[in-house]
């Protein structure tokens, strides 16, 4: 990898230090007062709102300003997220929560927007697989080890000692920003070029590649059942127990499934829809076992997902890059930012479905999940006619290619 990558890398290591602690215990913060689905879904939903918001900005700014003024700016909205936990305290419970996701949003929208289009633009084929191999490394490392070392803060120090933790990491990411490439959007087409009408903000655009259409309805479709793994597996975690360490001792049991996955992954060749349709049934029946809300069951649940998502992230997210490494730089932001907006649009859909919930039984919760499963089982099957008509056009391409050649 170039001097560049590391950079990006150890910049990604920094952010997921943060990421990790806020997903866990910023959540786990806000349900041990009433024990609220709704609170907690009320905070991701502000959270992912402003995070669409600046991930769409932060894709503007990029053609002014280089990426180190984005993660600047994501590291001031952190520090201002824990300042926040810190020192406002407000009578309406619920207005303090909706503010509360507000800097954590844009904080992930400037950090994410920065790192992707970081390594979009300034990644090289043969450097791409070194680096998300050396991304998963490190994530599964620090999601075994960022857990258990914060709820050893909180247990001595209290919530109050892991925020300024928390802060003296973001100082580290506020400082870092500084020394990391100047990587800036390429100017952007000549004049020549026909461009398309304002209001549609370049959807047409970021969907205009072969298979896109396809591509669009499976990031609706993920977008829900993304976000139902993303806040039940935390509530399922905090239904079991509320101790710090024990909360952090599970998690680790579910990033040692996630490893155990990824060695059978090395060690089985299937080809990737195969694998992406494992995950997807793991997943789903994961989601399942989970109505029967007993502890043990709740904890096998996670397991099973856990060894799902690793499967279904690592395929989804390798086939949505693939399709797109034809376009240019500026149609490559494009999407990139259309994709993130509609992952959360439809990550906000959900968590409006569960302002309602007042347990995880029942009804209304097996309606959601009976929808989560529907769009889960969706998914490789949009994946697979956007591969194949992204295959059909290659070979046109190459034909073309080898006939210009003769």
């Amino acid at each position: 990898m170039s001097n560049d990558i590391r950079k990006l890398l150890i910049m990604n290591i920094i952010s997921s230090i943060i990421s990790i602690y806020i997903a866990i215990f910023v959540n786990l913060y806000i349900w041990e007062s009433n024990h609220g689905i709704g609170e907690v879904s009320l905070y991701n939903l502000s959270m992912y709102i402003c995070w669409g918001l600046s991930f769409a900005f932060a894709s503007k700014l990029v053609s002014r300003y280089s990426i180190r003024v984005l993660l600047a700016i994501s590291a001031c909205c952190g520090a201002a997220a824990f300042l926040y936990l810190m020192t406002v305290h407000l009578d309406n419970r619920h207005l303090w929560i909706t503010l509360l996701g507000i800097p954590v949003g844009m904080m992930f929208g400037f950090s994410q927007s920065s790192q992707n289009l970081g390594i979009a633009m300034q990644g090289k084929d043969h450097e791409l697989a070194p680096y998300f191999a050396a991304v998963n490394i490190t994530s599964q490392a620090l999601n075994m080890a960022v857990p258990i070392l914060s709820a050893a803060v909180i247990q001595g120090f209290g919530y109050r000692g892991s925020f300024i933790t928390m802060l003296i990491f973001i100082t580290v990411m506020l400082f870092y920003s500084a020394k990391m490439p100047r990587i800036l959007l390429p100017a952007q087409l000549s004049a020549g070029k026909t461009r398309e009408p304002i209001y549609t903000l370049g959807f047409r655009k970021a969907f205009s590649y072969p298979g896109a259409k396809w591509v669009l309805l499976s990031l609706l479709a993920a977008g829900i059942f993304m976000q139902f793994q993303n806040l039940f597996a935390l509530l399922f975690t905090f239904s079991v127990t509320q101790n710090k360490l024990l909360i952090a001792l599970l998690n680790l049991l579910y990033t040692l499934c996630s490893l155990l996955g990824l060695w059978l992954y090395r060690r089985i060749k299937f080809n990737e829809m195969r694998w992406l349709w494992i995950g997807s049934v793991l997943l789903a029946l994961g989601f399942v076992i989970a109505l029967l809300h007993v502890p043990v069951m709740l904890i096998l649940s996670n397991v099973l997902t856990s060894i799902g998502m690793f499967y279904f992230s690592i395929v989804w997210n390798a086939q949505q890059f693939k399709y797109i490494k034809h376009l240019d730089p500026a149609t490559k932001s494009t999407f990139l930012v259309w994709r993130e907006c509609t992952l959360v649009f439809t990550r906000c859909l959900l968590l409006s479905l569960t302002f309602s919930l007042t347990e995880m039984r029942g009804l209304a919760f097996g309606v959601i999940v009976l929808i989560t499963i529907a769009c889960l089982f969706a998914i490789p099957v949009f994946q697979s006619l956007a591969g194949r008509e992204n295959s059909k056009w290659e070979k046109i391409q190459a034909a073309g290619t080898d006939q210009m050649t003769l």
